[in-house]
């Protein structure tokens, strides 16, 4: 037997996993101390009433003969599916109910959809980068481009045109770094897919922070997007279903790559590989779309928004210069002092007991930055600000 060698290419720990274990080593020699983690992006307001509502009577469903539920379609219950095409309507983006694809997290057909590409195919993702992107093109062997972001280009780093490639990733609002396409903006990268006839891969997971109405929901509002992207997206930020599991995938019809159309390539995978999202999840997220569901949604997602609006001020009070905030849950900061990316990180849990992401773990040209997020409890954030400010103030 062969295994895919591939993977001793892959960076030996996975990052939140080293994060992980440095606080628990600090935590071991400092058993008092009250760490506040704003680092790994998880949700702390519960799942909205409405929603749970749904879920428990889907589930009671399943406890009668008459209601019960067994194999679902792998594409996703037509009741969800029809909810997802008017959200997107709400975008002024048409799509049919056949290009929706209900799945269980962004992440997944991330990571899954490459089973529609060539090895080898070239693969251009920004730097620095969602791990996820980077990894499962490593464990495929393709090869990477990577397009620098940087204080420059405001973390946005936009097409070359004399760059050849085939497979284009691109996230906004931005994992790490919070910062966001404009429509303007998102019109180049289309304009290039297509010239190139690349295929972009787009994530979509941080839509509903977006606050500024020149920044698109979704690359499908883009004249020509329908022939070059892909789009992901997740409820697990905008419904809280980190733990619940359910995202969808629009790939269009107009997609079609050497005769074949990917999103019947899609289709054939998903029905070959994967048995659906189970039927009681499904009902909650139908109720994530609701008019109730909504307003809930929306009155967690203002608990983040107020938390990121604090560290925001926070680092401008401080003179530490960041993106994202705005239109996203992540703040992308520089690190104060000249500090690498791993020193802060250790300087800051060490004296502020606060935990972040060093942005280093996100790429070369992450080195010297730091992710934090909007995530936390509002009491936390704010106390963890107040401990950032007196460690880090000018008058030190």
């Amino acid at each position: 037997m062969k295994i895919n060698k591939n993977y001793q290419e892959l960076s030996r720990d996975y990052l939140f996993s080293e994060v992980a274990r440095r606080v628990a080593i600090f935590q071991e020699g400092h058993p008092e101390a009250r760490v506040i983690r704003l680092g790994i992006g998880d949700v702390t307001q519960p799942i909205c009433p409405v929603v749970m509502d749904a879920m428990k009577q889907a589930a009671e469903d399943e406890t009668h003969p008459e209601t019960f539920h067994g194999y679902g379609p792998e594409q996703g219950y037509d009741f969800l599916r029809e909810e997802l095409r008017k959200y997107y309507e709400t975008f002024g983006v048409k799509l049919t109910d056949k290009e929706i694809f209900v799945s269980d997290g962004a992440k997944s057909d991330l990571g899954n959809f490459l089973d529609l590409l060539d090895r080898d195919n070239t693969v251009l993702v920004p730097d620095p980068v969602y791990p996820v992107y980077r990894d499962t093109n490593v464990m495929d062997g393709r090869r990477i481009l990577y397009m620098r972001a940087d204080r420059d280009n405001a973390f946005l780093p936009m097409p070359d045109p004399e760059q050849k490639v085939d497979v284009i990733y691109l996230c906004s609002p931005n994992n790490p770094t919070g910062a966001a396409y404009t429509r303007d903006q998102l019109a180049e990268w289309v304009a290039y897919a297509n010239q190139q006839h690349a295929v972009i891969l787009f994530d979509a997971a941080y839509e509903s922070f977006i606050q500024d109405a020149e920044v698109p929901h979704s690359i499908f509002e883009i004249p020509g997007a329908r022939t070059c992207a892909v789009e992901f997206c997740s409820l697990s930020k905008t419904a809280g279903f980190t733990g619940i599991r359910c995202g969808y995938t629009v790939v269009s019809e107009e997609l079609v790559r050497d005769g074949m159309s990917l999103r019947d390539m899609w289709l054939r995978r998903q029905t070959t590989k994967f048995n659906g999202v189970s039927y009681p999840v499904q009902r909650a997220a139908a109720a994530v779309f609701s008019h109730e569901g909504q307003e809930g949604c929306a009155k967690n997602r203002r608990v983040y928004q107020e938390n990121a609006r604090v560290i925001s001020e926070t680092l401008y009070q401080l003179g530490i210069w960041h993106v994202g905030g705005k239109n996203s849950p992540y703040i992308w900061m520089e690190c104060p002092e000249g500090m690498t990316s791993w020193d802060f990180f250790d300087d800051l849990l060490r004296r502020a007991q606060v935990v972040g992401t060093p942005g280093s773990g996100f790429g070369q040209n992450g080195e010297g930055f730091f992710r934090l997020t909007a995530f936390g409890t509002p009491e936390g954030t704010r106390e963890a600000m107040e401990r950032l400010a007196r460690c880090y103030g000018k008058e030190r």
